[in-house]
């Protein structure tokens, strides 16, 4: 590991961080930054093999800086050390591609640790945000399994299922695609059989119900 960045705006903290680091890594050129715009343009410039960023600094917070980072230069590992626990805020760092995670409170016992997990391409993430990090598992698998099962449907039958979730009755539905109301209903069946749905009146509703905020994020939908 050639070099390394850190980036937080507490003074005090950061040169407690920095002289942790030199002293693990004496071959490691150590960069600091005290906000998130210093941050970026100390990445894209640099191009350190990993950035460790707080959450909450001026001008960029640490999860905008590891969106850009990543995009720009996808092979940069990024760790987030934050006091921020919140179930939300450690799935937004996820979802931004971080590969570590950790709490302030326990940087000194678990930073070394996690910098070494990380840079072999291995994620490192605090025992208390596993939970988190496996029901983002399990969302992907859902999402992937829910692709796998849309490909099955015509163009025809994957507009009506987009009218469907909108809310649209079948003659709504027949009107804006100009087809008989018929074609609609059989188009609905049609979706059910291959969504492997059982043949209840309400249940293509449900399943839409179901996997609505994974069907937004679907694009071939």
């Amino acid at each position: 590991m050639k070099t390394l960045l850190i980036a937080d705006d507490h003074p005090i903290f950061r040169k407690g961080l920095f002289d942790l680091l030199q002293q693990s890594f004496t071959k490691t050129k150590i960069i600091e930054c005290e906000n998130g715009t210093q941050a970026i343009e100390k990445i894209f410039s640099i191009k350190p093999d990993i950035a460790i960023l707080d959450i909450n600094m001026p001008e960029a917070n640490g999860l905008e800086v590891c969106k850009r980072a990543i995009k720009e230069l996808p092979e940069i590992k990024i760790i987030i050390l934050t006091m921020y626990q919140e179930k939300e805020m450690i799935k937004n760092a996820m979802l931004c591609g971080a590969m570590g995670y950790l709490l302030k409170d326990n940087a000194v016992d678990d930073i070394i640790n996690c910098i070494n997990t990380v840079r072999t391409g291995k994620k490192y993430f605090e025992t208390n945000t596993l939970s988190v990090q496996k029901e983002l598992s399990l969302e992907g698998k859902r999402k992937h399994q829910l692709v796998e099962s849309l490909k099955a449907l015509s163009q025809a039958e994957l507009k009506t299922l987009k009218l469907v979730s909108q809310n649209k009755s079948s003659k709504e539905i027949s009107e804006l695609l100009f087809l008989s109301e018929k074609t609609i209903e059989n188009y609905r069946s049609r979706i059910c059989q291959k969504l492997d749905l059982p043949p209840r009146n309400n249940s293509l509703i449900l399943w839409i119900s179901e996997n609505k905020e994974l069907l937004l994020h679907i694009s071939e939908f």
